[in-house]
Parts: structure tokens; C-alpha cells; sequence
């Protein structure tokens, strides 16, 4: 089955660029989206409000004898899309002065304690707080050692007592937090297959001793409409503050994101997909509406390169592979680059117009990138820094390979590598302005594009270059 995303895609873009449209054509358009969102699992109530709102607003006048109605029916379709996820972004409600108290609850399976673990890292690299974490799911021993486990890998204190009295453990948790001078506490509590009323009861009573600031309901995304009525079970009997969304990385992609807050009233407030602990983020319904209609997500994309590149290292990087002298050590810098920012299938997603490579990506071993490196290490100093010594010479590539543990095969694939990034760069800077705005819709253009000629006594000045 095509995701949600790929069909909404579809449906939307059989009108884009239509100089004129009618009601059938509009009829046509919400029946597929109709489809493609039931088949996403996406609440009937919420499809229907969301169908008949972009008739209402498609068939005006304005839009029908307007220019280019096509786009603006695009247009209508992404704000109604972000409505329905909220309009608003909103954070975590943070005491001015003293303990924030972040209840964290939701059912086994549903992604709980790893949210735990990438709340803490984002609040203390984005909020500047000091977490402190209070393990109460007392009735899965595994959820404690994991949280514990989780909680020495990022290096914030896990609380626990074992297999006791809940409230006695968060009582006792929450003095140990003012005592180790943190000003968050973020409570794991109780974790069933299932709601029920021991369990309910159990987290009233918690809320009560507590008066936390909010109570985040961990949903996983995979779950369809379903997330949407077990948001809104937990909403009715604890006033839950907000959702994190979890596993959102999987075919349904943002299915059950357009069913929380419409059934259950309970804002979005984080997004959460993959294993990693920074593969969390605040939840943006305008760039997750960007997302689905595949026009990407380039505020998130620039924000996570901001955060794992810097700036000075990238120019002096883009200034080498112009001129020629980008080398291996330079390639082992931009991998580490790539790494901290998140998997290429990922990053591809946030890219306008390359979400249907994303596909072809998932299949990319990620493994690729460390036996890269391990090739690089595997080469001597000079070697790493005059990438002609491996060009010229077959006994060093057999030499460099061997030490690596690999085949002579996979160090050319890492010179054709090399080569192509070269290339690449060769033939954008040789590339016009309309060259480039037609290459970012389509970026297999810019190794295709033919060279220039350069005419005789021009081109010589600085900022133009030439293949060798």
C-alpha cells in the first residue's frame, strides 16, 4: 500500500498547473484524498470535516476564476491539513523558578521509555534545563532497566526504588531531585498492554501528589485512529497537557497525526522517529503538512544542519571542492557531518522534491559510511592528503584495502565517491541561475549537465573553474 503521504501527492497534483478547473475536477481530487486518508486509518469524522471543508473553500469564486487555481487548491489543502494538527507550536510549560514537573504516561509498546530518554537529551541541549528522571513504571522490571540503561548513555540520574509503592518512589524521587539541583523532573509511570482502572486510578493519584506542569501522552504513530482514541481515553480521566508522537519514520506518515487533536482535543507537542536519542523534535504542524504534501521541510532541514555543522568547516569544505583540493581527510569530516545530523532516507524527506527517493534510500546500509572511514583510517597521512598517491599506485590501494579488512572493490567505490562529489561540484559552479532553480526540482540534471565552453581570454578571474 502507498503511504499517505504518496497518495495525497498524487491526488493534489493532478491539478496543480491546471489553468482552469470545474466541481467535477474538485469532486475527483477529494475522492482520492477521501481514499488515501481512510486507508491511513485516519478517523471518518475527521476526513469528512476535512473533505468538506476544502470543497467549501475550493469552489469560490475567487479560487475558480482566479490564476493558477490549480495551486491555490494546493494551498487550501496544506492549511486545512496544518488546522487539523494544530495551528499552533507549543513547547513544554516550564516553571520560571524551581521544579517542572513533566509526567510522561501511555500504554506498553507505545515508544514511552525511549521518549523519556530523548525528552531529557532535548530539554537539556535546547531548553538549557538540568533533567532529572524518576523511574515508576514499577510493573515492567525491564522499563527500569532500560530508562537506567538509557540514563547512563546520556548521562542524566535515573531514580528508582524497584518494584514498590509508585507514590512512595516519586515522593522520594522528587526530593532527590531538589537535592541534586536539577529544575526538571520527568516521571516514567505505569505502562500497560492495555487501560485500565487500577492503572487510571494509579495515575490520578500521581497527579494528585504531583501537580505537574504537564502530563505528555506518548502515542505511537504507526497506530493510525486508534492513537486518537486511546488520547482520548487518558485525556478525559488526566487532562493530559500534550501528545509526543512516536515512530513516525513508518509508512502511515502522519495518519495518526491528523487524528489526535481533532477526536481528543490534546495538542501535538513533539515528534519522535528512530532509535537515536536526537531524533526528536518539536512538533510543527505547518512542516509536517509541508511534509506529507511532499513540498519538504527545509526550516527543519537547515536548523538540524545548523546544529551539526559548522559554519566556518562547510565554507572552507565548499572552497576545496572547488578548487580542486577536497581530499580524503575532508571526506572523513563531511561523513561525521552526515552522521550527526540524522540517516540520508531521513534527511531526503526534509528536501523539497526528493521524498520519493527517500524509498530507494531506506535501503542504503548505513554500515556503508563506517566501513568508509575505516578505509580512510586505513590510509597513510600523505595518502589521505594527496589523493593522486592512490590514483597512480595499484600496490597502495591493495596495501590500504588489506589494512582495512576489506577488498580493493570497496576502496574504488570510495574513489568513484570522491570523484563524483568533485564532479558535482564542477558542474554547479559552471551552472546558470536557471540551470540550478531547474536542477533543485530535479537534481539528477546537474551530473547530466554538459560543461560549458568557456570562449578564449574569458573566464580566467576568480570564482571560475575549469576541468583539469
Amino acid at each position: 500500500m502507498n503511504s499517505l503521504s504518496d497518495r495525497l501527492q498524487m491526488a493534489v497534483r493532478r491539478l496543480t498547473g491546471r489553468g482552469t478547473l470545474n466541481e467535477k475536477d474538485i469532486d475527483e481530487m477529494l475522492r482520492e484524498v477521501r481514499l488515501s486518508l481512510l486507508e491511513a486509518d485516519v478517523n471518518f469524522r475527521v476526513v469528512r470535516n476535512f473533505t468538506n471543508n476544502i470543497k467549501e473553500q475550493a469552489l469560490g469564486e475567487k479560487i475558480l476564476k482566479g490564476l493558477n487555481p490549480g495551486q491555490q487548491v494546493v494551498k487550501i489543502v496544506h492549511e486545512e491539513l496544518k488546522r487539523i494538527m494544530g495551528t499552533e507550536v507549543e513547547g513544554i510549560n516550564y516553571f520560571d523558578k524551581g521544579l517542572t514537573i513533566v509526567m510522561v504516561v501511555g500504554l506498553q509498546g507505545s515508544g514511552k521509555t525511549t521518549s523519556i530518554g530523548k525528552l531529557a537529551v532535548h530539554t537539556r541541549k535546547v531548553d538549557g534545563k538540568k533533567p532529572f528522571i524518576i523511574a515508576a513504571d514499577v510493573y515492567r522490571p525491564a522499563a527500569i532497566d532500560q530508562l537506567k540503561t538509557i540514563g547512563k548513555e546520556i548521562g542524566v540520574t535515573v531514580y528508582d526504588e524497584g518494584q514498590k509503592d509508585p507514590r512512595k518512589i516519586v515522593k522520594n524521587g522528587l526530593e532527590e531531585a531538589k537535592k541534586a539541583g536539577a529544575n526538571l523532573v520527568i516521571i516514567d509511570t505505569a505502562g500497560r498492554l492495555h487501560i485500565d482502572e487500577e492503572m487510571m486510578q494509579e495515575l490520578v493519584d500521581l497527579k494528585e501528589l504531583t501537580k505537574p506542569n504537564e502530563i505528555l501522552l506518548t502515542v505511537d504513530a504507526m497506530t493510525g485512529q486508534d492513537a486518537a482514541n486511546i488520547a482520548k481515553s487518558f485525556h478525559d480521566q488526566l487532562e493530559t497537557t500534550g501528545a509526543i508522537l512516536t515512530k513516525l519514520d513508518g509508512d502511515t506518515r502522519g495518519g495518526a497525526a491528523l487524528s489526535i487533536r481533532e477526536v481528543s482535543g490534546i495538542p501535538i507537542k513533539f515528534a519522535s522517529s528512530g532509535e537515536k536519542m536526537d531524533t526528536f523534535e518539536i512538533f510543527h504542524p505547518e512542516r509536517m503538512a509541508s511534509r506529507i504534501l511532499g513540498m519538504g521541510d527545509v526550516l527543519t532541514l537547515i536548523e538540524k544542519a545548523e546544529e551539526a555543522i559548522d559554519e566556518d568547516e562547510a565554507m572552507s569544505m565548499m572552497e576545496k571542492l572547488a578548487n580542486d583540493t577536497f581530499n580524503y581527510n575532508d571526506l572523513l569530516k563531511q561523513f561525521k557531518m552526515m552522521k550527526r545530523m540524522g540517516s540520508l532516507s531521513r534527511l531526503l524527506g526534509f528536501i523539497p522534491g526528493m521524498g520519493n527517493l527517500r524509498e530507494a534510500t531506506q535501503n542504503i546500509d548505513e554500515k556503508k559510511f563506517y566501513q568508509m572511514e575505516v578505509l580512510i583510517k586505513s590510509m597513510t597521512e600523505e595518502e589521505r592528503r594527496d589523493t593522486k598517491l592512490l590514483e597512480r599506485s595499484a600496490s597502495r590501494r591493495k596495501r590500504v584495502a588489506l589494512g582495512a579488512g576489506m577488498q580493493v572493490a570497496d576502496l574504488n567505490r570510495l574513489r568513484d565517491a570522491l570523484k563524483q562529489l568533485k564532479d558535482m561540484m564542477k558542474k554547479m559552479m559552471q551552472m546558470d541561475e536557471q540551470s540550478l532553480k531547474s536542477a533543485s526540482k530535479d537534481p539528477s540534471k546537474i551530473m547530466n549537465q554538459a560543461p560549458k565552453k568557456q570562449k578564449k581570454g574569458k573566464g580566467k578571474g576568480k570564482g571560475n573553474f575549469r576541468y583539469r
